[in-house]
């Protein structure tokens, strides 16, 4: 989608940068209005000529993102696809999995009028670290635009097909390692996740925006936490409602916060990689920090944080459960518990943008 001829030779979402190459497919648990929706990102086999997915999915998540911004969808859709139409996923379309043990798994909730494929700079790294990563798009009418079957569909493989590559990627879920990560209201999302997912040992909030919670929530929260602040977006009323999980005179390990200077709210979306200087500031998708610098503080401060709290050596060393091996049928109920209570309860409505 898009010319790939435009002005954006020096522009792109930068590839992983850890010892695994990176795959990624897009699943639906149930084609319906109730089901879910997420792209995965996993260690690959490495092989050339891999297909990369276009980073906007089809012209109609142009149009979502036209409707959340209340611009004209004709003239977005010429925008948008001379900026951003030629841009790569790094990672290789439906590629065959690495078999390298479980591995941890991460679900990671969007912002505000994103959807799945915006974070893909963070979602590809810590695949390619030897993680198993959910990016959910959520049909809560918080994503720019999604889509589902509103007929009864039936499963089918096309011809050459088999479902081992699936079953391979369940079989390789360490389902006693799971945590959650979003950004913005996704970073809202990770908290009342938390609450009510006993399963998610610890969450990541990039940039969150606190109000969407109750204050009842706050105290029910028991798994260790990770703040990851821009220095441009964040306000006292939101800091101090952070600080409810996050005392400032606390020397736990458990919860912690940061800031990194010189970032702005879109330094966590691929946005802020695939704009040059004047217009990624005037549309405010870049702050002062290089963004590759910015992103790589975000990635291995991440990093740092569920190799402390998920027991994953970041080397592909991997520690044994402490409650054994779980059978795959309830593994697998497990995983779909987990990925449903990443779609939000809040705002829950059966009407979608496109």
């Amino acid at each position: 989608m898009g010319n790939s001829t435009t002005c954006n030779n020096h522009l792109g979402i930068p590839p992983a940068k850890g010892p695994n190459a990176v795959g990624c497919s897009d699943f639906m648990m149930d084609h319906t209005v109730k089901g879910t929706f997420f792209r995965l990102y996993y260690p690959c086999v490495a092989y050339e000529d891999a297909e990369k997915p276009d980073w906007i999915p089809s012209k109609e998540y142009f149009y979502g993102l036209a409707d959340f911004m209340n611009i004209n969808r004709g003239l977005s859709e010429l925008i948008f696809n001379y900026l951003f139409g030629s841009f790569k996923i790094p990672a290789a379309m439906n590629a065959p999995y690495k078999q390298n043990g479980k591995c941890p798994v991460v679900v990671f909730s969007h912002g505000l009028g994103a959807f799945r494929t915006l974070y893909s700079a963070i979602c590809a790294e810590l695949a390619s670290q030897g993680f198993i990563v959910a990016a959910v798009e959520h049909r809560d009418e918080s994503a720019a635009a999604t889509f589902f079957y509103h007929g009864k569909t039936e499963e089918s493989l096309k011809p050459g097909e088999s479902e081992f590559p699936l079953r391979n990627k369940q079989n390789s879920m360490d389902l006693c390692r799971i945590a959650v990560m979003g950004h913005s209201f996704g970073g809202a999302t990770v908290i009342e996740a938390l609450c009510n997912e006993v399963n998610f040992k610890c969450g990541i909030a990039l940039d969150a925006w606190m109000l969407p919670l109750d204050e009842e929530i706050y105290t029910r929260v028991k798994q260790p936490i990770f703040f990851i602040n821009s220095e441009k977006f964040q306000w006292a009323g939101n800091i101090m409602a952070m600080r409810k999980l996050v005392p400032p005179d606390s020397s736990s390990t458990q919860r912690k916060m940061v800031t990194i200077k010189g970032t702005v709210h879109q330094s966590f979306p691929d946005f802020t990689f695939l704009t040059g200087n004047w217009i990624g500031k005037i549309m405010k998708l870049k702050g002062e920090i290089n963004p590759q610098v910015a992103i790589d503080l975000c990635n291995k401060a991440s990093l740092a944080f569920l190799q402390r709290h998920l027991g994953e050596d970041l080397y592909g060393v991997h520690l044994i459960c402490k409650r054994g091996l779980l059978q795959q049928s309830l593994g697998n109920q497990m995983l779909n518990c987990i990925l449903r209570w990443a779609e939000r309860s809040v705002l829950k409505q059966e009407s979608f943008l496109s």
